[in-house]
């Protein structure tokens, strides 16, 4: 008990503090926080809106937090970001408790400190977008289901003291949950998995069709609590429209979002540094436990592994938390090979210190170099000149003062430390390097991320927030925002022609046509302003305009008003 309370006070400590210092980043994080605050301003709780129209990408479960946290806090970003922050707590714990069940505490520790000390694990429960609970939800799924095959082939190195059935009723809740927090993937990903295990099986049936079916129906129980209402009150609309995202969200690049084919495989490896690195050596030989399940749960999790990275590499659409899911099984195969380093089973070995140095050292190189650069963005702009916007933005007020360079030297002395530690005392060693990683990720969001965001999009975000108190409409042209509905506030009397502005940022219409025509605008009284924030580099369609004032400009972004 004194682990998991220690586990908690520490991912509080870490996650909680500070959460809501930086604005919501578009798109995600803004999308998300608007889903929830016009859930509660249209007190709605069974449809989820974005501008006050239907929204049917995603389904509500995250949804229901943040309200939940927006209720309690406020429309902000710290009730937006909390609850990844408590998935975290939930996260750390759960993964020491399976650590500590399949091997023993030690191992349930080093699993810990892995997700806990890698860069964009511990990253996302700072940020306020779905895919922590998403993937949470999923792989309690699988290890669920793995337990319940465990007791049905009476695997006897381990002690399950529950029946098989319940079990496969715990993995179908967590997979159902899943389905409700992102969609079906998350059953295409537990199903992907337990098929590719089959076939390692050597089509051995290792769960019959009355396992399974079970497990799918429980999954279902779940899911019909917000689907099954959704289609008796509406009808199947939704549903299809959904549908037709998911399929599209897999066969094209959604939104611009696309990636070369190493794309995930880039993202894992540099992102979860430094557990990518152990985790690597993993699927090399490694001795084999005497204990059954142990041996057997590595697969599981190389299996896991692969599936998410394969799946999210076919998937024409490439954001990075598409591959999130492979955190889990990828810090347990680092911390495998961890565990195995401290007990002397395998040698840390030149490989393994040329790929902590090498991907460390971009880290120490980016962030020891960045503050440099802020003093001098003159240096930059020969780089950007092809981008007026990028530009653009570099002409931002950034204060940078030379301390930034702390992060860098920090994670330098980790690195070091780590080093000279490692033969005498590996395991110190070893929870050096993971919880001081851990600190250079806290280090880097409080030097680091509110004068990123002052670059990318608080010039607009703050000419959004000064019209919180004003009548008005606000679109954005040329390209696509989910910023001026969060942070002006969009009220939902002004829902009347929001389908047309859905149908301009998503370019389904002549856009330009559109704005030009004001009679779109008709039905909006003169008290009622409009507003238009373009980007820098299509400025000029709305400057031609006759009805459109500019208004200004700054870092990027240029302000339009409609005049009488």
């Amino acid at each position: 008990m004194k682990y998991r309370i220690a586990i908690i006070i520490i991912g509080a400590i870490f996650f909680i503090p500070f959460v809501g210092n930086a604005h919501l980043f578009d798109w995600d994080e803004i999308n998300f926080a608007e889903l929830s605050r016009e859930m509660l301003v249209l007190k709605d709780y069974l449809n989820v809106h974005i501008n006050f129209q239907p929204f049917w990408e995603k389904p509500p479960l995250f949804i229901w937090f943040q309200a939940i946290a927006m209720n309690i806090f406020g429309v902000n970003e710290f009730a937006a970001r909390l609850p990844n922050a408590i998935c975290g707590l939930f996260t750390l714990v759960f993964i020491f408790n399976i650590g500590k069940r399949l091997f023993n505490t030690q191992f349930g520790i080093i699993w810990t400190l892995s997700y806990f000390g890698s860069i964009l694990p511990f990253l996302y429960f700072k940020s306020g977008i779905i895919d922590p609970w998403f993937n949470f939800f999923i792989f309690g799924g699988i290890y669920y289901f793995v337990l319940a095959y465990w007791k049905k082939d009476k695997f006897s190195s381990i002690n399950l003291s529950k029946n098989q059935w319940f079990y496969f009723l715990i993995s179908g809740l967590f997979i159902g949950a899943g389905i409700l927090t992102k969609g079906p993937v998350a059953f295409l990903i537990a199903c992907l998995t337990f098929f590719v295990y089959w076939c390692f099986q050597r089509f051995r049936m290792y769960v019959n069709i009355a396992n399974f079916l079970f497990f799918t129906v429980a999954a279902l129980l779940i899911t019909g609590v917000w689907f099954g209402v959704e289609v008796w009150k509406n009808g199947f609309w939704f549903v299809e429209e959904f549908v037709v995202y998911q399929i599209r969200l897999f066969s094209t690049p959604d939104a611009g979002h696309g990636g070369f084919p190493g794309y995930h495989f880039v993202v894992l490896l540099v992102g979860c540094f430094p557990a990518s690195i152990f985790a690597i050596r993993s699927f090399f030989k490694l001795q084999q436990s005497k204990n059954q399940h142990e041996n057997d749960f590595v697969l599981w999790m190389k299996i896991l592994f692969w599936v998410v990275l394969i799946l999210f590499t076919i998937v024409k659409s490439k954001i990075v938390h598409y591959s999130s899911m492979a955190y889990f099984p990828l810090t347990f195969l680092a911390a495998h090979v961890i565990y195995k380093i401290i007990r002397k089973e395998i040698q840390f070995n030149k490989w393994l210190k040329f790929g902590l140095l090498l991907i460390g050292g971009v880290f120490i190189l980016a962030t020891f170099i960045a503050p440099i650069l802020g003093q001098h963005t003159e240096w930059l702009k020969p780089l950007t000149a092809k981008d007026p916007f990028a530009t653009a933005n570099l002409d931002a007020d950034v204060n940078w003062t030379g301390i930034e360079v702390i992060p860098s030297l920090f994670l330098l002395g980790i690195l070091i430390t780590f080093l000279i530690f490692l033969k005498k005392q590996p395991l110190k060693s070893f929870q050096i390097l993971l919880f001081g990683n851990a600190i250079f990720c806290m280090l880097v969001l409080g030097f680091f991320v509110n004068k990123i965001e002052a670059y990318a999009q608080n010039a607009a975000i703050s000419f959004y927030e000064s019209k919180v108190t004003e009548d008005c409409v606000i679109y954005t042209y040329g390209y696509k925002s989910y910023a001026h509905l969060f942070y002006a506030k969009k009220r939902s009397s002004q829902r009347e022609i929001h389908v047309e502005n859905i149908l301009l940022e998503r370019g389904a219409v002549n856009s330009l046509a559109r704005i030009t025509d004001i009679g779109g605008f008709g039905n909006l009284p003169k008290t009622q302003q409009i507003y238009i924030v373009s980007k820098i580099h299509k400025a000029d369609d709305l400057r031609s305009i006759q009805w459109l004032e500019e208004i200004g400009n700054k870092n990027g972004f240029v302000f339009f008003k409609r005049i009488d």
